[in-house]
């Protein structure tokens, strides 16, 4: 089953987001608008607008409202993916090219910068204070986030908190903004907001770290970017971190890299079967249901709506999710 089903009931509200991006992102300069443009039709599975939408159906639901916080928090996320491609020179995106293969790093960076400068001018609609306040502070976490990641690439000692403080910042806290965003702007009492946004902080550390485990376990086809792209990368993953516990695997994880720049793609094959013959995989399945399981405790303690069921089936499929 596709995550999509899950939420179909949502699909005229999700049509009205998608007609706002694109109006928003429309540029005078043509590269800009093209770039942009080719972006956001990449398509995406939206999930952020979906988290603000049934966040917003706790309390005082209010499509424009509601409309102004999804299509500001999409758009702080499809900047990131832009200046993410860049640091990592990505060629493919969920198997397209990205702007920076199509263009060039100087119109990739720019592209970004002026998606995030639409995304905050959006966000101003909103005259709800304490909803800046929530989302000035996300995107100064995120960009820690980035740069603890580039601090960190192919640096193998490292600690498993270290990792997670990692993907805290690169996913889990734009999802959980996104839930406490939807809330703010609906007016949802304050202690549900706050479940809220545990629930979407727990279920952002769940979905990157299975997104870290596909990266081992699905194909190149599936993913839209070779298999194990994130270690090419230097990115060091729950997985790897497991894994590096059998010593065959580290040293042959470190010799593989000796000299980054040189692996090619029979070496990366070679370390995803020695990486499949540890238990790294079992082992990051555990921790991503402990967040999962943390997630649904939250939505015990909220009204129950249909909101909260879906919340539920999407916590379901993220922890049953094999591609």
């Amino acid at each position: 089953m596709k995550i999509a089903k899950t939420y179909g009931y949502l699909k005229k509200d999700l049509d009205l987001i998608e007609d706002a991006l694109m109006k928003v992102i429309q540029a005078e300069h043509p590269v800009l608008r093209e770039a942009s443009t080719q972006l956001l039709r990449a398509g995406g599975k939206r999930i952020r607008p979906v988290f603000v939408l049934l966040s917003g159906q706790f309390g005082d639901f209010d499509i424009d409202r509601i409309k102004t916080v999804a299509v500001s928090l999409e758009l702080i996320h499809m900047a990131s993916l832009v200046h993410d491609d860049v640091i990592d020179d990505a060629a493919l995106r969920r198997g397209k090219p990205t702007i920076k293969q199509l263009y060039d790093n100087r119109v990739a960076m720019y592209t970004g910068d002026y998606i995030l400068a639409r995304s905050l001018e959006s966000i101003t609609k909103l005259q709800k204070p304490n909803a800046h306040k929530v989302l000035s502070k996300t995107i100064v976490e995120v960009c820690i986030g980035e740069f603890e990641q580039i601090k960190d690439k192919y640096v193998w000692d490292q600690h498993i908190r270290d990792y997670l403080r990692r993907i805290k910042r690169k996913t889990a806290l734009l999802i959980a903004t996104s839930c406490k965003l939807g809330a703010i702007a609906a007016d949802v009492p304050v202690e549900f907001a706050n479940k809220l946004y545990k629930y979407g902080y727990f279920i952002g550390m769940s979905y990157q770290i299975i997104d870290d485990i596909l990266d081992f376990t699905s194909s190149a086809s599936e993913l839209g970017k070779p298999a194990g792209n994130d270690l090419i990368q230097g990115n060091v993953t729950l997985p790897v971190l497991f894994a590096m516990k059998d010593s065959a695997f580290n040293q042959l994880l470190r010799d593989t890299f000796r000299n980054p720049d040189v692996v090619s793609e029979n070496d990366m094959s070679k370390l995803i079967r020695a990486l499949h013959k540890t238990n790294a995989i079992e082992c990051s399945y555990k921790i991503s249901n402990l967040y999962l399981e943390k997630a649904l405790k939250m939505l015990e303690q909220l009204p129950n709506i249909k909101a909260r069921h879906t919340l539920q089936d999407i916590a379901k499929y993220i922890g049953k999710r094999r591609s």
